[in-house]
């Protein structure tokens, strides 16, 4: 993780930075998909309640390179400023992984619940309530699945800032829960 891209959303009257952010995570996802090779890791330096408006690729210069060399951000040239591949800084500040936060839903828990034999349909109606579900306040980036064309949300955290490194392969999303990304 020697190199970073910094890739801005410019929003006008039309688009909103959330709704862009999606569409270049989007297209993110599907050229880390055909690319990436887990090499490639993302943060978002100016998350805040939401996601910002900056997606920062973290990277070798040789896998940043790769990642740029199709034209995966087609489309959003006019929406985005793209940053050349730079050198970390040598003072950050240290490390953080970025990772996928899921929850199950009441209604999954109680098919789960159902299905291993733990219980029956009548108790796991009061056993699970709805209000049981956990819901997320983090911030995230809302895509649509190419596979069964649902849109899902896939929340983002940020972990605490730590002083070590920690190699690891980053997800087709670019997250991981043990790999870290420099801060700075």
């Amino acid at each position: 993780m020697l190199y970073y891209i910094d890739i801005q959303v410019l929003p006008d009257l039309e688009t909103s930075a959330p709704v862009l952010m999606n569409n270049l995570f989007a297209k993110l996802h599907r050229q880390l998909a055909a690319v990436g090779n887990g090499c490639v890791g993302i943060s978002f330096p100016n998350m805040h309640k939401t996601l910002g408006d900056t997606l920062r690729l973290h990277g070798t210069q040789v896998a940043l390179e790769m990642m740029m060399a199709n034209t995966w951000l087609k489309g959003l040239r006019d929406y985005t400023r793209v940053t050349a591949i730079t050198a970390i800084p040598s003072d950050i500040k240290g490390y953080q992984t970025v990772k996928r936060v899921q929850t199950k839903s009441a209604n999954n828990k109680r098919k789960r619940s159902i299905a291993k034999g733990w219980i029956n349909a009548d108790e796991a109606i009061h056993a699970i309530p709805d209000t049981a579900e956990r819901k997320l306040t983090l911030p995230y980036v809302q895509i649509q699945s190419l596979s069964n064309q649902n849109v899902m949300r896939v929340f983002i955290e940020h972990s605490k800032v730590v002083t070590d490194a920690t190699d690891g392969v980053f997800s087709s999303y670019g997250l991981s829960a043990t790999a870290t990304i420099p801060v700075f």
